[in-house]
């Protein structure tokens, strides 16, 4: 009893993950940290993409493309200010952290949610949160902030694919579900199409 007593005035100090919310704070603080590398990675390879001529596709492509071209008018001009100094990616990151910092990932897109009331799915769903996207509403081919690149080709060939099979096991009296279907698949159809086309620096499409 004495033992308990003596131990029971000694306060150990909680350790921050063991307080109240501390746990769920410092996880969401490391989601956050993985998740800022990650959007800056991919931000950087479809900047580098786009320098190697292999273009995104989707309503938000034009938008996407003009920032890019104001990226590459930046490092030009610290090219001709600093001519012997050697460009790194980090100086590269740090133009494109802004754009990178509104990169949400979609099933097959990238949506760049810049401004909320451009948000197809927001107006769709009539939302009164406005912080992020909805993605599970969205329509990527129709909202002018998603771009499609080409990580993305698999995703909608594969749609494409099952969706062409399932359609001819249909039957003939199933019209209404077979035109839905037949609408979806040339949809992925024309998305792919216009993928490859933009991944060889042809017409970027709109995916629509």
């Amino acid at each position: 009893m004495r033992i308990r007593q003596a131990f029971g005035q000694f306060q150990y100090p909680t350790p921050p993950c063991n307080r109240p919310g501390g746990a769920q704070t410092l996880f969401l603080a490391e989601v956050g940290k993985e998740e800022e590398s990650r959007n800056l990675s991919l931000t950087l390879q479809a900047f580098r993409d786009y320098q190697a001529g292999r273009r995104p596709s989707g309503p938000g492509a034009r938008d996407l493309l003009a920032f890019f071209a104001g990226v590459e008018r930046q490092l030009e001009e610290l090219d001709v200010t600093a001519p012997v100094v050697k460009r790194s990616d980090q100086e590269v990151i740090n133009l494109l952290a802004h754009r990178a910092g509104a990169l949400h990932l979609g099933l097959a897109n990238y949506c760049w949610f810049l401004d909320p009331d451009k948000a197809l799915c927001l107006k769709l769903a009539d939302s009164s949160d406005r912080s992020r996207p909805l993605a599970g509403m969205c329509d990527s081919a129709r909202c002018p902030q998603a771009t499609h690149h080409s990580c993305h080709r698999d995703t909608w060939a594969t749609a494409a694919i099952s969706g062409r099979a399932f359609i001819s096991k249909i039957g003939r009296r199933q019209k209404t579900e077979r035109a839905r279907l037949v609408a979806e698949v040339e949809r992925a159809e024309h998305i792919v199409a216009a993928i490859d086309a933009a991944a060889h620096g042809g017409p970027r499409g709109t995916d629509q």
